[in-house]
């Protein structure tokens, strides 16, 4: 794996498991769901075992996040759950995680790139995380399962966050954390960087064509030689 420096003029990156930490948020409300039955587990650490669900259902779950595109009906999901969040119900009962040192890196790559946010999510949770960590700043544009017609692991959003960003697709950087955001990139012809800090594995991170993989994102600064 390799990537080419020469190449990249601007960077998009996914929200969920590359800069937001969905993983451990979604361990620490399964380990209050278990509760009831901690009396039941070895130790009663219904910590460890939310975390041992949650790594075990990560493969299915990416299969499973890309299934509404694939029967076409992504963009209503999202539009769906955006209602819900209005509302009030979808709202989490506690603050969005950050993946570890994300500020500090998109600090530092902040005027040596323009970066833009590819997501899936609907576009009130989207902003409602950015403007939580007051990221929005760092980013030219914002683009989430709203955007478009088609959703990742289409090319669409890529394609229109490079327009945005006045750069051409093929030299744009592409970081995630599953397959979608892989395969959505390579559609693009853009390069690819997968992260280990959130829902992909390493093994289906390559195979889908991943040109570089790190074990979190906030790396990233450092392989750009920033």
């Amino acid at each position: 794996m390799h990537l080419e420096l020469s190449r990249i003029q601007a960077l998009c990156f996914d929200v969920d498991g590359t800069l937001s930490d969905t993983d451990d948020l979604f361990v620490q409300r399964l380990a209050r769901w278990l509760r009831p039955i901690s009396y039941a587990l070895p130790y009663r650490d219904t910590l460890r075992y939310a975390r041992q669900l949650v790594m075990a259902t990560e493969t299915p779950g990416t299969y499973l996040f890309g299934l509404p595109d694939r029967l076409g009906f992504d963009g209503g999901l999202a539009a769906f759950g955006d209602w819900i969040y209005r509302l009030g119900l979808g709202r989490a009962p506690q603050p969005f995680l950050l993946v570890p040192g994300v500020c500090e890196m998109l600090s530092q790559i902040q005027g040596h790139y323009p970066m833009s946010i590819v997501s899936a999510r609907g576009e009130r949770n989207t902003r409602a995380f950015l403007d939580q960590f007051g990221l929005t700043p760092y980013f030219h544009s914002v683009v989430t399962a709203q955007t478009c017609a088609r959703t990742k692991p289409c090319p669409d959003p890529i394609l229109f966050a490079a327009r945005q960003m006045g750069i051409p697709p093929e030299a744009c950087l592409v970081i995630g954390d599953t397959t979608v955001d892989m395969r959505a990139g390579k559609a693009a012809g853009a390069q690819t960087v997968g992260v280990l800090c959130g829902f992909g594995q390493e093994d289906e991170l390559q195979r889908a064509g991943a040109d570089l993989i790190l074990p979190t994102t906030s790396l990233l600064a450092s392989i750009l030689n920033i």
